[in-house]
């Protein structure tokens, strides 16, 4: 095992040698291709932060799995997973679980009664798209976007007529059944149409062979999950686009299904529907969300109902201003968006709570040149109780090195964020704090990014990204004050994140890379209390001061294999370091083959996850399963 200064020096020695790889000397020469703008794309305006965006194959090749299996082989963003098919929350940067924004189409989809998003019923099958964004992102975003943001985006559909269907059956009685089909086709001489339906099922019974690992309990667990995606989009030659777009998911989980007075159930049912129209520079987007959580303990038959209705309304504006001749124009964006959520929730001292948003903001964006690229952004809340802070943030792209086979980049950015406290924070009978105060922090951060083309037939691309990350207010449940919600901490998180990717993109062979690294150090500052006096300058429990991910795939004609490596280090669980998780490293192997007949296909996938069979906790007292195998197949017709 190596320490954690070995594990430190191996990475940063990886990266120096990255980084430091010779230039190609060629003539400068840039292609600028043209943007078009289609609905909401919040990365336009992001200028200095780190975007990584998943490819499409990686999605496919996990296309029966969650969102949290992605980001963990892919991102350095920490899950604290209970096991398949149950909970599992992020650390994004050395946050908390609460800190991140998951935004569909353009609109948050958090809880707002929790304020965060259970990863485990958001299957890969729900989105087309997938992009992470790193460091704060208020001014873009809104509220959450503390640590970053996860962004599933529906994509526009030029297939005729393509549709697939597939299923999977995993070790300990799990199986995963979907089926979709994409269309498109012309309505009349102005209007064309496309789409997507999707359906997936998944039942996961979780029967282990043993009940326990090295001691420790490997929880019995039930889960089943269901759901129905429907994305439409009507486009006119005239510059207008009108979308709907629909997302059920119903998702049960059930702790120790066979014990009658100690089993619990908790079922989560959300309804997401959207309309966005788009006349040229002009976007309207309406929506309406109801999450609804039904829990019990021991009797299941008459379990606490909990519902939350969420109306969304969004206007948005392009604008593009001159500047002079011979000056690139600014590309501007400013609108306003407002919310409405009503929520039942038995637990709190009063039912129905209600509660209004509404937010103005200004996103600009400047290219002066070939060169540069600056953003500033301006976002202004106003929330029922309070008063969010004003959140402005500045963001810089310079390219130091242009070359036809080699390219250098600087970024950097600094930005304000906040967070509206959540509904059980303010309304919790008992509990909650109706005047707890919203967190607000501060987040710069500075990177290199570099390609080199034509690098043995393929390209590779290199970044190093330094951050830091000041969050006042923090809300707390207090253990000290009965576990009632509190302001009690000022945190501080810190770190480096280093990528490498390589994939070649020509020929009968094509091997590729993928790798990540990210040093981060969370702790509180500042001691409000005597019960937090002996956690200054800690490490926050359940945040890994290290993280790595290392994919290596190898493609021959219609043959893939791919490995997945894992690290994770120790874990404190408690906040005075006292007490920890040991780290823990895990391999997943994937193979998987293509049988092509004319317009059909069949895909032919094997999994050998945990191939170790490697020990490790993620919550106290609770193990992880050992080495499992699945095994899928996936029929699929296209007709061009």
């Amino acid at each position: 095992m190596f320490t954690d200064r070995r594990f430190v020096s191996y990475w940063i020695l990886w990266a120096s040698f990255a980084l430091a790889l010779p230039c190609y000397a060629q003539k400068d020469s840039i292609d600028l291709d043209p943007v078009v703008v289609r609905g909401f794309v919040p990365q336009k305006f992001m200028s200095g932060l780190k975007i990584q965006t998943i490819d499409s194959t990686s999605l496919a090749q996990l296309r029966f799995q969650n969102i949290s299996d992605v980001l963990s082989a892919f991102t350095p963003i920490a899950f604290r997973n209970y096991g398949p098919g149950q909970l599992s929350t992020a650390s994004f940067r050395g946050t908390s679980a609460n800190h991140t924004a998951v935004l569909w189409n353009g609109l948050n989809i958090n809880a707002p009664t929790l304020g965060q998003t259970d990863f485990s019923t958001i299957p890969v099958a729900g989105f087309d798209q997938l992009s992470v964004q790193y460091g704060s992102a208020a001014s873009i975003v809104g509220s959450d976007a503390v640590g970053g943001s996860i962004l599933l985006e529906s994509n526009v559909n030029n297939d005729a007529f393509k549709t697939s269907a597939g299923s999977q059956h995993d070790s300990f009685n799990n199986h995963q059944f979907q089926a979709n089909a994409r269309y498109s086709g012309s309505l009349n001489d102005q209007w064309s149409v496309s789409g997507k339906t999707a359906f997936y099922n998944g039942l996961m019974n979780n029967d282990y062979p043993r009940r326990y690992r090295r001691s420790y309990l490997l929880l019995p667990t039930e889960t089943w999950q269901k759901g129905m995606v429907q994305d439409l989009f009507f486009r006119a030659k005239n510059d207008r686009e009108l979308s709907a777009h629909i997302w059920l998911t119903d998702n049960n989980l059930t702790l120790t299904p066979d014990d009658e007075q100690g089993r619990e159930m908790t079922r989560t049912t959300a309804y997401r529907t959207m309309v966005r129209y788009q006349v040229r520079t002009l976007a309207v987007r309406t929506a309406w969300v109801r999450d609804v959580i039904d829990y019990a303990k021991g009797d299941l038959a008459h379990p606490d109902h909990s519902v939350t209705n969420k109306f969304a309304s969004r206007v948005e504006k392009d604008f593009t201003l001159s500047l002079g001749d011979n000056v690139n124009a600014v590309s501007i964006k400013t609108g306003g968006e407002w919310t409405h959520y009503r929520s039942r929730v038995p637990g709190y001292a009063q039912s129905p709570v209600s509660e209004n948003r509404t937010d103005f903001f200004l996103l600009t964006r400047w290219q002066p040149g070939s060169r540069i690229t600056a953003s500033v952004n301006l976002r202004q809340g106003f929330v029922t109780g309070y008063n969010p802070p004003f959140t402005p943030s500045v963001g810089l792209e310079y390219g130091l090195i242009q070359k036809i086979h080699y390219n250098l980049k600087i970024k950097g950015s600094a930005g304000r964020s906040y967070r509206v406290p959540t509904l059980n924070e303010r309304y919790w009978k008992d509990l909650g704090n109706p005047g707890i105060r919203p967190e607000t922090g501060w987040n710069k951060e500075i990177g290199l990014e570099q390609i080199f083309k034509e690098v043995f037939g393929g390209s590779l691309r290199t970044s190093a990204s330094f951050y830091h990350n000041r969050i006042k207010d923090w809300t707390y449940w207090n253990p000290s004050m009965g576990f009632r919600v509190e302001n009690l901490q000022q945190v501080l998180a810190r770190g480096i994140e280093l990528h490498l990717s390589y994939q070649q993109q020509t020929g009968t062979i094509r091997p590729g890379l993928d790798a990540g690294y990210a040093f981060n150090k969370s702790s509180q500052e500042k001691a409000y209390d005597n019960y937090s006096q002996d956690i200054v300058g800690k490490q926050l429990a359940f945040v890994p001061e290290h993280t790595a991910n290392i994919n290596v795939f190898f493609k021959y004609r219609s043959t893939r294999y791919t490995s997945q490596f894992q690290a994770v280090s120790k874990r404190y669980s408690t906040s005075d370091n006292i007490q920890f998780l040991n780290g823990y490293g895990l391999l997943n192997l994937m193979s998987e083959t293509t049988f092509s007949f004319n317009k059909f296909k069949l895909l032919l996938q094997a999994q050998i996850r945990n191939v170790t069979n490697t020990f490790y906790l993620n919550v106290r007292n609770n193990a992880m399963p050992g080495r499992s195998f699945a095994l899928s197949l996936t029929f699929s017709y296209d007709s061009q």
